[in-house]
């Protein structure tokens, strides 16, 4: 399995992106589509909160999901850029003393290789809804999530040489958009690539419609 580049062509699907920024991605998730197809089921699990842990089946899918995917970026990622780069996951909707915190996409990073350099650098202040289960109208803003987005300088030393931020889905852009925001800020000049598991497609509701030769 091997990155796609979100490039001109793509980025129109994904409007909060500007045009210098760097994205890949691994797997198109298909929206609206619940369980179906592998990646769709695999973001599913990825997603599973960690409130369902007793009190709904198929936790153990989540742990199974991180392992895959850190398996599939590991044989994707260039070894050398890995050598060198800050791993940023991008924070998840619940603030840390919330009852559904969820870092998988830290324990992601982790597990692509020993020893990587990942930092939580960007913390989130507040709990918000998660984006797949917000409406499209409801989901915040670039703005109001960096109002809802702290530096943690605990964090910012050494200062990275190259970042990469890591997200499970890119949908329209906005979490990135405001991570490399806030990342650029504080390390002006530092190369930032923006990583993820997959993006949404919205496939054509009318593909399966056999509409009548006019010609």
């Amino acid at each position: 399995m091997s990155f796609t580049e979100v490039d001109d062509l793509i980025r129109v699907d994904h409007n909060a992106l500007e045009a210098g920024d760097n994205c890949l991605f691994l797997r198109e998730y298909k929206a609206n589509a619940g369980y179906e197809g592998e990646t769709n089921s695999l973001i599913w699990n990825l997603k599973k909160k960690p409130s369902e842990r007793t009190t709904k089946g198929g936790w153990h899918h989540k742990g199974r999901a991180i392992n895959q995917v850190s398996r599939e970026l590991a044989g994707a990622l260039n070894p050398e850029w890995l050598d060198h780069a800050t791993l940023v996951p991008i924070p998840g909707s619940k603030a840390v003393d919330h009852p559904d915190y969820d870092d998988r996409m830290e324990q992601i990073c982790r597990g692509i290789r020993p020893n990587l350099d990942v930092r939580g650098l960007v913390k989130q202040t507040s709990s918000t809804e998660a984006s797949h289960a917000a409406g499209d109208g409801n989901r915040a803003s670039v703005e109001e999530l960096l109002a809802n987005y702290q530096l943690d300088e605990t964090l910012t030393d050494p200062a990275p040489s190259g970042i990469g931020i890591f997200d499970d889905v890119l949908t329209v852009g906005r979490h990135f958009r405001a991570m490399h925001t806030i990342l650029s800020q504080r390390f002006p000049g530092v190369p930032i690539t923006g990583i993820f598991i997959a993006r949404t497609i919205h496939p054509n509701p009318f593909e399966d419609i056999d509409l009548p030769d006019w010609t």
